[in-house]
């Protein structure tokens, strides 16, 4: 924590210089007008988001930004950007979404790496999602790169891109990977009656990003995030071994299915709550039946079944590829083997006692 304070004040004092007003000095960014405009944009360019869209080279004002935990996405190598326009802040959540400004835009491009085990080299771009802050709420739009890399087109009506990849485990996968329309966008994003990011949460962005400080601390001293508390949350990072399993395997849970599977999501009816304020064990899953999976159960009773992966609807839906079975619905057409693993660790660990 002193690490965090000594960086906060050494990153705000830097930015104090030449700035006027306590603010730290700003360029202008992409233009306005055409952010808000009541269309979207033709192409990912006319944004101005990028000196270079093609290169992802970003404009003024336009900061990458990455997750201690993204979302699986068939495998997808993820660039992120996010644009605050100069003179506007975003406000500080604890648990949600940071609450950003009109004018704000979160871009997000997916791309491929032949092998994943070298996922530098050969990357190519499938798409570039932009969620936009307009005046009337979030508004999601979605773009198609061309096979050359060097235009991405507003695809409202999504499509699909055949790719070829080695996993990181070294397992070779043809992928028909799937871009959302407009309306598949909303789904994922929904939140109650609003559409509202998902990813840019300060438990999943108090690490050090692409610039190589404490992203939290960075936002503040560019003048783009306020009220920021001297011990913000920070969510396990999935990954780390070290860490407990069942606090890794919620953490998984949080990003690839909480923003749908909330008292407020899209899934709410389905009473499993699966974000990581959650702390009832039945909206978790464990010893629930389910409300209405049909053939999604297969032949399990509970969601989670205590010390048993294999009788748990959890694991049979994550496991499967098949329409109307797999989960999550959207966002994927292939198995994520490592987050099926870790959930099954998780389940295993847990005691038969612990059974509602």
């Amino acid at each position: 924590m002193k690490q965090f304070a000594c960086l906060a004040a050494a990153l705000v004092l830097l930015a104090a210089c030449g700035a006027r007003g306590g603010e730290a000095a700003r360029s202008p960014g992409p233009d306005l007008s055409v952010v808000l405009a009541e269309t979207p944009a033709p192409t990912l360019a006319d944004y101005g988001f990028f000196k270079d869209a093609a290169a992802e080279k970003p404009a003024d004002g336009v900061v990458a930004y990455d997750l201690i935990n993204p979302l699986f996405s068939d495998h997808a190598l993820k660039h992120r950007f996010v644009f605050v326009p100069q003179g506007r802040t975003a406000a500080y959540s604890d648990t949600a979404a940071m609450d950003f400004p009109v004018g704000t835009a979160l871009i997000k491009t997916f791309a491929f790496a032949p092998d994943l085990r070298t996922p530098e080299v050969g990357q190519y771009k499938v798409e570039t999602r932009v969620l936009i802050r307009k005046e009337d709420g979030w508004a999601a739009f979605p773009y198609a790169w061309n096979a050359a890399g060097t235009v991405a087109t507003y695809a409202p009506t999504g499509g699909t891109r055949k790719v070829s990849v080695t996993t990181a485990a070294g397992a070779s996968l043809v992928i028909d990977y799937a871009i959302p329309n407009k309306n598949q966008c909303k789904t994922c994003h929904q939140d109650g009656e609003a559409v509202l990011p998902i990813g840019p949460k300060a438990r999943n962005l108090n690490h050090d990003g692409p610039a190589g400080v404490n992203q939290l601390v960075d936002w503040r001293a560019r003048g783009m995030l306020d009220g920021l508390p001297g011990h913000p949350p920070v969510a396990p990072a999935i990954h780390d071994v070290r860490l407990p399993v069942a606090d890794r395997a919620r953490a998984y849970l949080d990003i690839n299915c909480g923003h749908c599977h909330k008292a407020t999501g899209s899934a709410s009816n389905s009473g499993l709550w699966l974000d990581s304020g959650e702390t009832s064990p039945v909206h978790i899953g464990v010893g629930k039946h389910p409300t209405a999976a049909g053939r999604g159960a297969g032949d399990s009773l509970y969601v989670i079944a205590p010390g048993a992966p294999d009788q748990s609807i959890m694991v049979y839906r994550m496991a499967s590829t098949e329409p109307g079975v797999a989960m999550p619905e959207l966002g994927r057409t292939v198995v994520d083997e490592d987050g099926v693993a870790l959930v099954r660790e998780w389940i295993a660990s847990m005691d038969a006692a612990e059974l509602p």
